[in-house]
């Protein structure tokens, strides 16, 4: 038997390639929509899936809820996600047997108009590939569980706050509170004498607070307590500050379990959005003080 009928193949149609691509993404985007409801409901009802959610944000800060609970639901261990063109820059490559396996998140598209005259938003399906799924030498993308020393983190984390910060005795603060927000008098108050890991998860808490009452006459403490306190341990487990017995976030039952699955991205949203601005604020600091120490080495 000769080979050349096999090789007599003509080229696939232009528009069976873009219907295979049209295909392919739409079902894609309907993956998505399906595994970002079965992941708020879980998260809702699984007090341990919350807290894994709120560790998938803590390391995909710059990531929607949205996309978070697609990456728990699909590669809850991902450290660092990027498409196959962010991979080569880096020097690496997808693995060829993981490019059939990639973390399909959401991303922004075109706009569109309603027939009432309003505006919406298009949204497709990407394809990311976890670290891990590369080429790139693990010493190379692991992380050290602490970057920075304390005094590196806690400046950061006072850098460019909204309010001010003050330290103030056992008798200017509610009893067993380490830091407290202030609304009325703008300002967080931090018990004297107390460690660097103390500090930075009774001021991230009270800076989330001030988040949520910044530019709202509605502002309640209550009603916003657990979301600062999640908001406070994105942070932490961030940065690498213990939170091992320091949260208690098994009550995240009582905030989302009567909710549909678009409210309860809606309060995880709320979580994710204090939890960044926070975050950014950070990163410039510790970016401005790591080029300080920079240049005073160069000196």
């Amino acid at each position: 038997m000769g080979f050349d009928d096999l090789l007599n193949t003509g080229a696939v149609p232009q528009d069976e390639r873009m219907a295979d691509f049209v295909a392919e993404s739409r079902a894609n985007r309907n993956f998505c929509y399906e595994a970002a409801e079965r992941a708020a409901r879980r998260v809702a009802e699984d007090p341990k899936a919350f807290r894994r959610y709120l560790d998938v944000q803590s390391c995909f800060l710059r990531y929607t809820a949205n996309n978070a609970l697609l990456i728990l639901e699909q590669r809850p261990e991902a450290r660092r996600l990027g498409d196959m063109a962010y991979w080569k820059e880096r020097g690496g490559f997808v693995k060829r047997t993981e490019r059939a396996r990639p973390v399909l998140v959401m991303e922004p598209g075109k706009e569109y108009k309603r027939e009432d005259n309003t505006y919406g938003q298009y949204y497709n399906a990407k394809k990311l590939y976890d670290v891990s799924q590369t080429t790139i030498p693990e010493r190379e993308w692991q992380r050290a569980p602490r970057e920075y020393e304390d005094h590196q983190l806690i400046r950061a984390l006072i850098s460019r706050a909204p309010v001010a910060i003050h330290t103030a005795g056992e008798e200017g603060l509610p009893e067993g509170v380490g830091a407290w927000f202030n609304q009325e008098e703008h300002s967080i108050y931090a018990r004297k004498g107390m460690g660097a890991d103390e500090i930075f998860r009774g001021i991230s808490r009270e800076l989330a607070h001030a988040e949520y009452a910044k530019g709202s006459v509605e502002y309640d403490r209550e009603t916003y307590g657990f979301h600062a306190e999640c908001a406070s341990y994105i942070l932490c487990r961030r940065y690498g500050i213990e939170t091992e017995g320091h949260y208690a976030l098994d009550s995240s039952l009582l905030l989302l379990e009567e909710l549909d699955s678009k409210e309860i991205k809606r309060e995880l949203s709320l979580i994710r959005d204090a939890a960044n601005h926070i975050f950014d604020r950070m990163e410039k600091s510790l970016t401005e003080q790591t080029r300080g120490q920079r240049n005073t080495q160069e000196r």
